[in-house]
């Protein structure tokens, strides 16, 4: 009868090595945290970051249509319909028949609007600085000009986040849902 011998052997090697993070990870790490340090700022103003970016655009082009703007932002028209009807039960938007086609309605900033949008520009600077502390202003500078190139390679629309596309039903208050992962 054959008796088999099983040998264990320890391995003397090192285990493996974890390879660094990569840039794309570094990015989608940080691009997460400054998007969540971001909703908690906003949120001063009773604003989450959907709402904000639609402020944002309809005050660096006021009197564009719903349609248009849903277009820009990647949104669906119905989202766009409901977040717009938020933002005007508050006074922060109005709607006004288009002068060159009164089917469509021109968004505009309300009065009240006009006036959060120098406080969203106090949030943004403050949220801006915190995240780039550690960095110089030649730092910053650059880092802007490289992610600014990325944005442009990849197709992104400048000043929109591609978070439009994934907007969540809007609930009771015309705000919108969690964005889908």
């Amino acid at each position: 009868m054959c008796q088999a011998v099983w040998s264990t052997t320890v391995s003397t090697s090192e285990p493996p090595r974890v390879p660094p993070a990569g840039s794309a990870f570094l990015l989608t790490q940080l691009g997460t945290h400054a998007a969540s340090a971001f909703a908690e700022r906003i949120a001063r103003l009773d604003l989450t970051p959907p709402q904000t970016g639609l402020l944002r655009v309809v005050a660096s082009e006021p009197g564009r249509s719903q349609q248009a703007l849903a277009q820009q932002l990647g949104t669906p028209p119905t989202r766009l319909v409901a977040l717009v009807d938020g933002l005007e039960e508050r006074g922060l938007l109005e709607r006004r028949r288009n002068p060159g086609d009164r089917r469509l309605h021109a968004v505009h900033l309300g009065p009240a609007g006009e006036k959060l949008m120098g406080e969203i520009r106090d949030v943004a600077r403050e949220h801006d600085d915190a995240v780039l502390a550690p960095l110089d202003d030649d730092e910053r500078a650059r880092l802007r000009e490289l992610l600014g190139k990325l944005a442009d390679a990849h197709g992104l629309t400048p000043g929109v986040h591609p978070g439009y596309r994934h907007l969540g039903a809007p609930d009771a208050k015309g705000a919108p849902g969690d964005q889908a992962s």
